[in-house]
């Protein structure tokens, strides 16, 4: 999502170093404008203030300018210890002291879409006094030679020499998890009777925590379809994972971040969207398909509860996912 906002500042002349943690930060190693990324050494929670400390001291007096993308306070401390002399950010959680230059933090209701959101930051300063207008395309674009991926998917059949022919096109991906909770989940024996459908071997991606969602997907699919499933969640690295999803014939997932991935590389998708909004995280390609119970004309009554952006079904029954069948998404493939 925020790659368009590097794509805006490399091509006015910025020359960008993007801080990440080391769990994004080979995303951002294939995006075009960004000439080098630093792994942050920290973990998710927690203030971790000496860490945070001696990386600033290594940053000092090296960067101009700093885009902090996440909405946190401790986000916004990084390069306020470094002594950055401009940092760009939304207001966030109270960061007035430690941002610059800032934009308001809209309600959720009026918030664009998380690409826009990001891309606005391009625009703070420019222009005082005249509103700001995006223009130009704003869809994330992800690269890797050609080399990088095939190296990846060479080295991932080595390690697991049980797996089909790792040909370009010759398989369909899913990722079935979403870090945020089960209401942005398509249940897993959806995703299974959907594998159960298709003639291509289907690979499961994921983290570690996702990989008993995909172990019961490929259990179930593989027994009315041996071997036809594999649960690769926590077995590959993330360039593997980009690999895969680059040079696969689609991928089918939900509003998750590999969901993103997929879009940036082009690749032929569905995604399957439940308690969160299309209008506001949309997976931007062209050859992407969306399932979205709140404004399918097929779908009576319509479901107004959809979006909630609610980690688990306020009321219960998460119909905006379970009442997806697995021949509406097959339909779109």
């Amino acid at each position: 999502m925020t790659e368009p906002l590097l794509r805006r500042l490399a091509a006015r002349g910025e020359r960008l170093t993007v801080a990440a943690l080391p769990w994004i930060a080979p995303v951002y190693r294939v995006m075009p404008g960004v000439a080098e990324v630093i792994e942050m050494p920290f973990k998710h929670g927690g203030l971790q203030l000496v860490g945070r400390l001696k990386l600033a001291s290594q940053l000092r007096d090296k960067f101009e300018v700093a885009y902090v993308c996440p909405n946190s306070l401790k986000s916004a401390l990084l390069p306020w210890m470094a002594g950055i002399a401009k940092r760009v950010g939304y207001t966030g959680e109270m960061r007035f002291g430690l941002l610059t230059d800032r934009l308001p933090h809209p309600q959720t209701e009026e918030r664009p879409p998380m690409v826009e959101w990001y891309a606005a930051l391009s625009l703070v300063g420019q222009n005082p006094g005249k509103p700001m207008k995006l223009v130009g395309d704003l869809r994330p674009v992800l690269k890797a030679g050609a080399g990088v991926m095939d190296e990846a998917l060479e080295a991932l059949a080595t390690h697991m020499p049980t797996l089909p022919t790792l040909a370009k096109r010759s398989y369909v991906v899913f990722a079935p998890g979403a870090e945020y909770g089960p209401a942005k989940r398509w249940p897993a024996r959806h995703f299974a009777a959907l594998a159960s459908k298709i003639d291509s071997p289907v690979f499961l991606l994921g983290s570690n925590k996702e990989f008993d969602i995909c172990q019961e997907i490929a259990t179930t699919a593989n027994a009315k379809q041996p071997g036809h499933c594999f649960n690769l969640a926590g077995q590959t690295n993330l360039t593997q994972a980009f690999a895969l999803i680059a040079y696969a014939h689609r991928v089918v997932s939900n509003d998750s971040g590999l969901m993103h991935v997929a879009a940036a590389f082009g690749v032929p998708q569905v995604a399957v969207f439940g308690s969160s909004s299309p209008e506001h995280t949309p997976p931007l390609n062209d050859r992407a398909r969306v399932v979205w119970l709140r404004v399918d004309p097929s779908y009576q009554p319509p479901l107004a509860c959809s979006p909630c952006y609610e980690r688990n079904c306020p009321l219960g029954h998460t119909r905006c996912l379970e009442d997806v069948s697995a021949e509406r998404v097959y339909r779109l493939l």
